[in-house]
């Protein structure tokens, strides 16, 4: 009896082992991708652009399981040694932070087709481009035909249209100004837009304006701004990263009203809070969370994607403390000159 009962036992061990041996091997985990952010010049924590940049990608690593990473840029050399470190380390996505990053970015995009980019307010179609050559001239190619590259756009002119209206509804001297970075497209469109926002509401608005080559440099933007301060301007539009900060300084101190840029600084920029009276915000981190998660899903594509009104991408932050402060007239102007904008039955006036 106790051998037959031994000899079930035996058999029921070698089943057990046979039916492990066959079973499927358990699979290893997939790797996580890696996304690396490259900032311009303000670097990561510019309470700007490059801040929101990140914002977004590390949202989406949170909630799509990315191994993030950014490396800030100190000087236009750094950008493409930037990009080649994410390249070695082997990174499937290389996201750039602005318009002077653009020759970098398709330099190489071009150098390594395999690797994902995303770049920030620089336009690069996936089909026709214009012609491109290194330092050296002898390596020349079009920037069509970047086949690994999705711009992220945003049609700065109309949320800068709506701090215009915003402005020339607050001013009490008749006067606003810009205190601006480097004169390039996204600098240009905002600025266009709130100097015809302001004289669309109010026909006799003065808009001043100085473009700073620098986006690092606030001392120089607030001197600037107390310069333009001295000359009548009581409402100042910071549009210029850390430069443009240092214009909303000068108009803290000055107990003038002032309007943020590209986030909403009054979270971001708590000494100037009491100034800000809002912020025309691009939802970068939007954007960039937007393209990873297309990336997530496998269903992210080359070429341009623009954010706007229509689509939520740009817009007035909150009034904040200032919401009581902000007559109703106002606001229903805004909001006119919003619901224009979107039909098309008002133009911003910025031709590219």
């Amino acid at each position: 009896m106790r051998t037959k009962i031994f000899v079930c036992v035996a058999l029921l061990v070698v089943v057990a082992l046979a039916l492990g041996a066959c079973a499927a091997p358990t699979a290893a985990p997939a790797a996580k991708k890696k996304v690396g952010l490259v900032t311009d010049v303000g670097g990561v924590n510019d309470k700007s652009f490059n801040q929101s940049a990140w914002e977004g990608t590390q949202k989406a690593a949170k909630e799509f399981g990315f191994d993030t990473k950014f490396i800030e840029s100190k000087q236009p050399t750094d950008y493409e040694k930037n990009i080649d470190q994410f390249a070695t380390e082997k990174y499937d996505v290389i996201i750039t932070v602005g318009f002077l990053m653009g020759d970098a970015t398709a330099a190489k995009a071009k150098q390594y087709p395999n690797i994902k980019f995303a770049i920030i307010d620089n336009a690069y179609f996936p089909t026709k481009g214009v012609a491109y050559c290194d330092d050296t001239k002898k390596d020349c190619y079009v920037d069509g035909g970047l086949t690994n590259v999705t711009s992220l756009m945003f049609q700065e002119d109309q949320v800068g249209f709506l701090a215009g209206v915003l402005a020339g509804g607050m001013t009490k001297t008749g006067t606003v100004c810009t205190v601006s970075g480097m004169e390039i497209p996204p600098v240009v469109r905002f600025v266009v837009g709130f100097q015809n926002g302001a004289k669309w509401i109010k026909s006799d608005a003065k808009a001043l304006n100085v473009y700073i080559p620098s986006f690092t440099d606030p001392a120089k933007g607030k001197e600037t701004g107390q310069s333009m301060i001295s000359q009548g301007c009581d409402v100042v539009f910071g549009v210029g990263g850390n430069t443009g900060n240092g214009g909303l300084l000068a108009a803290k101190e000055k107990g003038l009203m002032a309007i943020g840029v590209d986030v909403d600084q009054y979270l971001t920029y708590p000494e100037v809070k009491d100034a800000l009276i809002s912020s025309a915000a691009k939802n970068v981190d939007i954007a960039v969370y937007n393209y990873l998660k297309s990336v997530s899903d496998g269903s992210s594509k080359a070429g341009v994607f623009t954010a706007n009104l229509q689509n939520g991408g740009v817009g007035l932050a909150p009034f904040h403390d200032w919401d009581s402060k902000i007559p109703q007239a106002v606001k229903d102007k805004i909001k006119a000159a919003s619901d224009g904008l979107k039909s098309g039955s008002i133009q911003t006036g910025y031709k590219p």
